[in-house]
């Protein structure tokens, strides 16, 4: 499997992803926008250009070449077992899921992980474009893990690709404003990770940021205690966000590119914001 081909899948299926959600969620929004889309695609759209061209420039360092270099090795657990091929490509999709969803706990629980990845949920608003807001540091970092985990698991390269192009495509699909019918809702995040169930994972509240952890299966909150339904203020009421990283200007490329660094004296507690209502109202009005 050529690079090209490759990246030609990955990029050709996160482009018509992204368009066909950004068209959705402009027809049928799921709730009104505190801050807009003005002021927070420019810097989300940014970091995701940035994040791209540094996966560009390590060239080989891949993850499907690190499961091309243990295919040739013979190493990984599934090759111990000596799976065959079709049965290895679903459980290695399933496997490196669970390792993404490992890696996202602990990136909320260990202090100087949660500082790479706060960035994504100092968004104002949960959109599409939140979808793609990821510090550069945490995709070099969380590239390093799934190479790792590739080589671990003995991963077939085509599962890979195919894990690739669904943590994209989920990511901007459960990231953006739309909701499903309920009834569909109600049987689809068995399946997949839905807009409405990862919306929890954005909240305010810290202990519904630390719920709702999966991408693409939704399997593994339930399994592991860590899922939540909904918003225990209820979809229309909670807050999207963090208590800190609150004012305009945080939306601002470079001031995203730079929240990791910032002390906890530069940044607003809990206790100081703003009453959530009022916050609500008072950027109601902002485009």
């Amino acid at each position: 499997m050529s690079a090209g081909l490759v990246i030609a899948i990955r990029v050709g299926a996160a482009a018509a992803v992204f368009v066909a959600m950004a068209l959705w969620e402009w027809l049928a929004p799921r709730r009104r926008l505190a801050a807009g889309r003005r002021p927070r695609w420019p810097g989300n759209l940014g970091i995701w250009a940035i994040d791209s061209v540094a996966i560009r420039l390590l060239g080989p360092l891949t993850v499907v070449g690190a499961a091309l270099l243990a295919a040739d090795k013979s190493w990984g657990l599934l090759v111990v077992l000596g799976l065959p091929y079709w049965p290895a490509l679903v459980a290695g999709v399933i496997a490196l899921d669970l390792v993404i969803y490992a890696q996202h706990v602990v990136f909320h629980h260990v202090p100087w992980l949660w500082r790479l990845h706060r960035m994504h949920h100092a968004d104002l608003d949960i959109d599409v474009t939140t979808g793609v807001r990821f510090h550069p540091l945490e995709i070099l970092l969380s590239l390093a893990i799934k190479m790792a985990a590739a080589v671990a698991l003995g991963v077939p390269a085509e599962a890979v690709v195919i894990f690739e192009v669904l943590l994209n495509a989920t990511s901007l699909f459960n990231h953006s404003n739309v909701a499903l019918p309920p009834r569909l809702e109600r049987v689809a995040r068995w399946i997949v990770v839905t807009p409405q169930m990862h919306q929890v994972h954005h909240s305010i509240s810290r202990d519904e940021t630390d719920s709702n952890f999966g991408f693409n299966l939704p399997w593994w909150d339930r399994l592991f205690g860590t899922y939540r339904s909904q918003p225990k203020e209820g979809e229309a009421e909670f807050t999207i966000g963090l208590p800190i990283f609150r004012e305009r200007a945080e939306l601002r490329l470079w001031r995203l590119l730079t929240q990791p660094f910032r002390d906890a004296s530069e940044l607003v507690q809990a206790a100081d914001r703003p009453d959530q209502n009022q916050y609500r109202q008072r950027n109601s009005q902002q485009p």
